[in-house]
């Protein structure tokens, strides 16, 4: 099969949305099938060496054929300048696909967010009679309306609007939990037949034989610490303040660290917040790469999950599937419509509770701490759950299987 792949971001930017699509455009290609990809130009989450590079707007990688779109900011910018710029995305992306696709698809995978990306899905659908699948990841603008970034009553009608059109013109909608798919069927209208669940991926191989030598308690001199680590983007939506609380709360105990990794628009906020309660054991890093990433997660004691309490979706967030991957236990501080409190208890592989009960989070962090006979069986438990239920090669079976449908 031709089969096109739109994001709106892709290595080498370091993002789990890129990583993730990577993953599924390789599998496919493992598997026979001619793959392209349309992202935009990297400028945002890079690594510094990198930052210098410029990219071909065409080019081939690893057999996938990569369309790269140049665009205005898409991130680290104000709300308004970032919704013009998704506003111009199908735009500029049509453009650019149809100068290096000149042939006929079989279907086309569109990441969303940003929401915006699915109108391409539909023209991609006309013009090259392709089944559109949408993979939704969050549900836009709800979850914009409930952290309480989208207010404009006239911008949340005409997102809705735009919502409303992707949905009924795409062939397929993916959501990746349970919770999800009910509320796009009972809150949107949506066809039980039409939306699926669809969890993510993970790549097992990048977790094995890891036999270089990096070493991140080195790096970031932490010796023997204990480490919880929260890896990814630093926003709204995570709400990483609660994190600095939970860690003023246990500042007594000198042995643990919370290590944040990552970048986003909360971060300098984040240093802040640490800055004015004189925090020794929160520790804020920048982004590593993928192919380092595997190590961090070997470095680290414990994964953290968090979600801010304003978020009414039940989305999973894609470090959710990393750590698992890398057999890591997992603390979870999520909004109680989370399908990520059914996960850790079907998984075995930690413990949650709601990201508005600050007590019970400091729990949560002293209990594990002080349990650590649990880790080895959390972790076993994680990466069996990942094995059993997470393979790449078992999604793109299923991928394969919408196409044909």
């Amino acid at each position: 099969m031709r089969i096109l792949i739109v994001v709106d971001v892709y290595p080498p930017e370091i993002s789990s949305a890129g990583h993730l699509m990577q993953e599924l455009a390789e599998g496919f290609k493992k598997r026979g099938h001619q793959v392209t990809v349309a992202t935009t130009y990297p400028r945002h989450y890079l690594r510094p060496e990198v930052k210098k590079e410029r990219f071909k707007t065409f080019s081939v990688e690893n057999g996938i054929e990569v369309i790269r779109v140049k665009t205005l900011p898409l991130r680290k910018i104000n709300f308004i300048i970032r919704g013009i710029s998704q506003l111009l995305l199908p735009q500029l992306f049509f453009r650019k696909i149809r100068k290096f696709v000149n042939y006929p698809l079989d279907g086309v995978i569109v990441y969303s967010p940003p929401l915006t990306l699915g109108l391409m899905g539909s023209k991609i659908k006309r013009h090259y009679g392709a089944k559109f699948v949408l993979s939704v990841q969050d549900i836009f603008p709800q979850n914009a309306i409930d952290l309480g970034v989208l207010k404009n009553r006239f911008l949340i009608k005409f997102f809705e609007w735009i919502e409303k059109k992707v949905y009924k013109d795409a062939d397929v909608i993916t959501f990746n939990s349970e919770k999800g798919k009910k509320f796009l069927i009972e809150k949107k209208a949506l066809s039980p037949k039409k939306v699926i669940t669809f969890y993510n991926w993970i790549d097992f191989a990048s977790y094995q034989d890891l036999r270089k030598n990096i070493s991140f308690r080195a790096r970031y001199n932490l010796g023997d610490k204990f480490i919880f680590l929260f890896a990814g983007i630093m926003g709204p939506a995570q709400d990483l303040g609660f994190i600095v609380k939970i860690a003023k709360k246990v500042s007594d105990i000198k042995d643990i660290i919370f290590l944040l990794v990552g970048d986003g628009m909360e971060k300098e906020k984040l240093k802040r917040m640490v800055k004015e309660d004189a925090l020794s054991n929160v520790i804020v890093e920048s982004f590593v790469s993928k192919e380092e990433y595997p190590y961090l997660l070997k470095d680290v004691d414990v994964g953290v999950v968090c979600l801010s309490p304003k978020n009414k979706t039940s989305f999973i967030p894609g470090k959710f599937m990393g750590y698992l991957g890398a057999g890591l236990p997992i603390v979870a501080f999520l909004n109680e419509e989370s399908d990520g409190f059914p996960l850790i208890d079907e998984a075995g592989c930690g413990y949650a509770c709601r990201s508005n009960d600050l007590d019970g989070a400091v729990e949560i962090v002293k209990k594990i701490y002080g349990k650590r006979e649990e880790l080895e069986i959390f972790g076993k438990n994680a990466r069996k759950y990942a094995l059993s239920n997470l393979t790449v090669d078992s999604c793109i079976v299923k991928f394969e299987k919408l196409f044909n449908r």
